[in-house]
This record gives C-alpha cells, structure tokens and sequence, in this order.
C-alpha cells in the first residue's frame, strides 16, 4: 500500500530536517495553510503505470547514407537562406527528401519561423506519412520562441487528422503554456492530456505543480502531488520548491516540515535552489523567525549560500524590521567570506534608510568604497541620499551630490527627489534649484513623486524663495501651479475649486493624489487661507484620498491622521471639533471616548506628526493627552472634551 501523508512519513524523517524549524518562534502561533495529504490507497494487484516507463512512439533511425553531406549543405543554406527564399532553396534540391531527412532538417533549424514553414511544406509535398514523431519536433521549436498559439494550432490539426497526440506532445504544449504565462491553457490542456488515459512524465507533472502554485490554488498543488506520487512520480526540487513557497507564503511551519520529510522519503537532498525560492517566499510572509530557523538549517546541512540567498535574507529582517538581526548576520557574512554583490549591499542599505541608522549606512558605504568588485552605483547613492534627506544633514548630501557629479555617477529621479527634499527642509534655495536644473540638463523627467517634493517646499516658502521653487515646479508640473493661484483667488467658489481639483487629480498618479492634497492644505495654512483649507479637505474626503478617517462605534470616536500632513491634520482636527460642537448644540448622544491616532513607526524620525499634532492640541487647550500604553495615540473623555467645546463657545460668543 502506497502512501503520501505527512504521519506515515515522519519515521523516516532525520534530525536534519525535522528540526529545520524548530528554533523559529513563529510557527507556535501559525495555524497550517491546508490539510497535508491523506493517505491514498492503491490497489496492490492491480500493476500502476510508472511515469518513468512511457509508451512513446520510436523515432526512426537515421541512416548515414552518401547524400549526408549534401544534406548538411542543405540545412547550412536553409539557415542562411531568409524566410521568403526558403521554399526556393527547397525546390531547388536535387534529391528527393525521406522521412529520416526531413528529421534532420527540422531539429536543425535557427529559428521557429523556418521550422513552422519547412513543416507546412514537407505536410503539403505527401513525401511520407506525417507522424507523432514530426509534430513534436516542430513544437519544441515553436516552444523554443514561445509560440503557444502556432502549438496549439498543431495539436488541433493532429486531433483533427486522427494524428496520435502521445507524452511528449502534450508536455511540449503543457509547458509552452507555462512559459508564456497561459496558465489557463496549460491546466486545460493537462486535464485533456488525463481523459486520454496518458500517464504525465516528470516535467509536466513538474511544470502544472508550479502553474498551480503560480495560481495559488493551494488544495490543487496538493491534490496533484498526491496523484503524481501514487502513480508512481518522483518529484524533483523544482516541484519541491512549488509546494515549499506555497507553505512558506503562509507561514506554515508543519507545511514546510512536511516538504523536508517528503524529500527524505523519496531521497531528494534540498538544495540552494529550493531554500532561495523559499527565502523569496518568506519576504512577503514577513516571517523572519522562520527565515533564521531556516537559514541554520541549510548552514548545518552544508550548503553555502550565494548573493541571492544573502539578499532575501536581509530583505526579510528589512521588512520586519530586525535590524539588529540584519547587521548581525551582515557580520557573520563578512567573517564567513561569502560572495557579496551590489544588489545585497544596496538592500542593507536601503534597509538602514528605512529605518534611519545613520552611522551603519556609513560604514556600509566606506566598504563599498574600499572594494575591488562591488563599488557603489547609483542606487547606492540613492540610498544614502535618502538617509541624509530624513535625518536633515543638507550638507552631507550636497557633499554626495558633488562626488557623484566628480566620478560621473548617475543621479536617478529617486536621488535627486531625497536631496531636493532635504535641501528644501534645509532652507537652501539656491541649492536646490541648482540640483533641479543640473538633472533637467542630464535628462531626467519630473514625475509626480518630484512635483510633490517640490510642492512640499512651496507650501512654507516666501517672497523670493518661493517664486524661486515655483519657477522649478512651472516646468516640473505647470498644472499645479495654476492651482495654486486658484487657492489664492478669493473669488473662485468652492464648485469651480472642486472641478479644477478634480480635473488635476485625473492626470495625477493614484499614490501622488494625497500627498499633493496633504501639501496644498499646508499651503493654504501657511498663508492664512483656512477655509481654502477645510475646502480642500471636504474636496478630498469626497474624492476618497482620506479613507477610515473617521471610524464611530457606540463607545468610541476615533480620527486617524496618520496618512496627513501636519497642516491637513490640524485641519482635519479643527473640522471634526467643530462637528462635535455643533452635535453638542443639538443635544446629540455622544460615545464615552474621543481618540485620536496619528501612528508611530519604528524609524527614529517618524514621531513629527505625533509631536506636532501634540502640540496643535495644547495650543487649542484641547483635553487630548497623549496614551501612555500605545505610541502616537490621543484620548479625550466625554466629558472632559464636552467641557472644553462648551467652554470654546461661551468664550466665543463673550468675544461677539
């Protein structure tokens, strides 16, 4: 009896691999993405058709008969002929071609255009019976230039001539499918390929496991692994890596296992391959406990990690925002000597970026500096542009900006965002339309994430500095600033500002559409223009920009402004009090708790909107104080806030 479960495996499973995971303090908490196969039952006198004894049609032996010579000749000028005197040259030759000649012909040609046409040929000519043998040669030439449409094409012509359609055909086509991403195909034309009654062949069973893990269709992926095994497939790495990332992607400790165990079953050692594709899966996981655990066990078990490894690690701490872990292992990789590239340094560096570590990216870059083979490139700079630009230090990116200027570097849109960003924090005018000229001259287009950078230096700028930056953004983004001398129109109605602002957002990028509303509010409020403020907010909430904003339960009213502005926050602020005000007025009920979130990340210059919003609410005298237990979280009771508005409309109608 045959069976495929993980329980019936775990006998012969060693401590190499059951203990893969064990250190990993995520999988406690993971429930398993699915069920592992059950065992499945096979008939033990009935004899099971093996995947790896196919009945397939014989090719013809070719025989090396005198004219050889003159054939290679004729393949040498078909390969040089062009498409259109193709049929010519074949005309033209003097003997008459066999079965074994045509063959030849069709395994040798350089390109699937030739083979496609020399087929259609030799089929229309009646020299011999077109077999099984002569379709499968064309399509894995036609699968060579990924032509599913020319393969499919063929195997309606063989169904329709009653042409035998045998293993390798199907897998030509199965995989074909594969290639050119039609997973729909390559599953339609393997479940044909089973109501024939064919047995599938390594590489198909192989290709439609990763078409189903491709798709996500997770009980497929284990459904066909059961049918495979039990007809007597043996799975390769590839198809372990299928099932391996589909149990990494969602953190299934008992899935992984499983996998391991299987492959110890059937005597397949994991290899780098399968631990990169599940490294890779585990990037989008975001679990970094089972990444370690992981990782240990492929050390122990002696296999050396490459670049690619190297990088999916890092990424994976990245993201979760294990630094410490990051840098650690960066060290363990440097003592170890293992191969480093631009692209692993590039990740660790944009991962300090991301988390603000200064000095770390420093050090990083002083070893890119010093080395033979991975000096940096532009992305390197980039990154430390983008550091220098959050934590302030202006003249640490000018000093950037000059090497790369020196040793010819290319400055990217990205770069020259970070330091037009920080050089606008920094209050350096002329500095930052000397970056902005210098990349317009080296052919870099503005793009909306430029526009908005240069947006959020317009929105607190005065007299000759601004009119400096909007000289930069009239040729980054002329339609901005036309809106920006609506803002200023008094006149203009809150219609026609909603029309225009609408008709602004259409040629916008969806993920610039909020920034530029967060900095035409700051705008607005740095001018004294409050209305044209809550008018932009109320255009903005209408246009969904500020999604969950405001969330009401019976017991709690919450305002979330983590995605504002400082200016849009305090705006938004003042517009929900106001609300509450007149609610109050109207002697509406009211929950037990008020809250407002501004969020905290973990980077250390991510708590601007909390402090700034902190100090908003002490100016107004408002009663949020800020949540000892969650960071960047304001509370205000009913009462206390109920107080406060009645407060605020007695002192106003004394000043009437």
């Amino acid at each position: 009896m045959a069976t495929i479960c993980s329980s019936a495996l775990q006998v012969h499973s060693t401590k190499k691999h059951t203990c893969i995971l064990a250190n990993s303090p995520d999988h406690q908490s993971e429930a398993p993405l699915l069920n592992r196969p059950n065992s499945i039952w096979v008939n033990p006198t009935k004899i099971t058709p093996s995947v790896l004894t196919l009945q397939r049609h014989k090719r013809s032996s070719i025989s090396y008969t005198p004219h050889i010579k003159k054939l290679k000749s004729l393949i040498k000028n078909l390969n040089d002929s062009s498409l259109s005197d193709l049929l010519h040259v074949l005309e033209n030759y003097p003997s008459s071609l066999s079965g074994d000649d045509a063959f030849l012909l069709l395994n040798n040609f350089k390109s699937w255009q030739k083979t496609l046409l020399f087929f259609d040929w030799i089929k229309t000519r009646n020299l011999f019976a077109v077999e099984t043998i002569y379709y499968n040669v064309t399509m894995k030439s036609l699968r060579f230039g990924r032509q599913f449409q020319h393969i499919e094409n063929l195997a309606f012509e063989m169904i329709h001539n009653r042409v035998e359609l045998d293993n390798i055909t199907y897998s030509t086509i199965i995989t074909c499918a594969k290639r050119c991403n039609l997973y729909d195909k390559a599953i339609e034309w393997f479940e044909r390929m089973y109501k024939t009654g064919l047995m599938p062949d390594e590489v198909t069973y192989s290709a439609v496991l990763d078409v189903y893990g491709k798709l996500r269709r997770a009980e497929e992926v284990v459904s066909l692994y059961e049918r495979g095994r039990a007809s007597g497939w043996k799975p390769d790495t590839v198809a372990f890596a299928v099932l391996g990332k589909l149990f990494a992607q969602a953190g299934d400790y008992d899935g992984l296992r499983y996998v391991f165990q299987e492959m110890k079953a059937v005597e397949v050692e994991p290899d780098l391959f399968l631990y990169n594709t599940l490294f890779e899966a585990l990037i989008k996981a975001k679990k970094p406990g089972l990444a370690k655990g992981l990782f240990g066990s492929m050390i122990s078990s002696g296999i050396k990690p490459n670049e690619k490894t190297l990088t999916a690690l890092v990424r994976i701490f990245g993201k979760a925002r294990w630094a410490k872990d990051a840098l650690g292992f960066w060290e363990k990789l440097r003592s170890n000597k293992w191969a480093v590239n631009n692209l692993l340094y590039n990740t660790l560096l944009n991962m300090c970026a991301d988390l603000g570590l200064e000095e770390e990216a420093e050090g990083l870059f002083e070893d890119m500096k010093k080395s033979e083979k991975c000096k940096p490139d532009s992305w390197s700079y980039t990154a430390m542009l983008n550091i220098y630009g959050s934590a302030g230090y202006a003249d640490k990116a000018m000093d950037l900006f000059d090497e790369m200027s020196e040793l010819e570097v290319e400055l990217n849109i990205m770069g020259c965002t970070c330091l037009i960003q920080c050089l606008g924090k920094a209050r350096r005018i002329d500095d930052l339309v000397e970056v902005f000229r210098v990349s317009i001259d080296r052919d870099i287009k503005p793009d909306d994430r430029l526009s908005g950078c240069l947006l959020s230096v317009v929105s607190f700028c005065e007299g000759e500095d601004l009119n400096k930056v909007l000289s930069c953004l009239q040729e980054a983004n002329s339609k901005l600033v036309d809106f920006i001398r609506l803002l200023e129109n008094g006149t203009i109605d809150f219609n026609t500002l909603s029309t225009e602002f609408r008709e602004m957002l259409n040629e916008t990028s969806v993920d610039s559409q909020r920034p530029f509303c967060n900095c035409l509010i700051d705008f607005c409020r740095n001018r004294n223009l409050l209305e044209r403020s809550h008018d932009l907010l109320h255009i903005g909430l209408a246009c969904n920009l500020y999604p969950g904003l405001h969330t009401k339960t019976p017991e709690e009213w919450r305002l979330n402004v983590r995605s504002l502005s400082v200016g849009a926050a305090h705006t938004a602020l003042e517009d929900w009090m106001s609300t509450v005000i007149k609610l109050d007025q109207h002697h509406d009920t009211l929950p037990e708790l008020f809250s407002a979130s501004t969020g905290a990340g973990t980077h250390k210059y991510s708590q601007g909107l909390a402090n700034e919003f902190a100090s908003h609410v002490n100016k107004l005298d408002a009663p949020f104080r800020r949540s000892s237990e969650e960071p960047g979280f304001f509370v205000a009771s009913r009462e206390d806030l109920v107080s406060w508005v009645q407060s605020r409309v007695q002192t106003a109608s004394g000043t009437a």
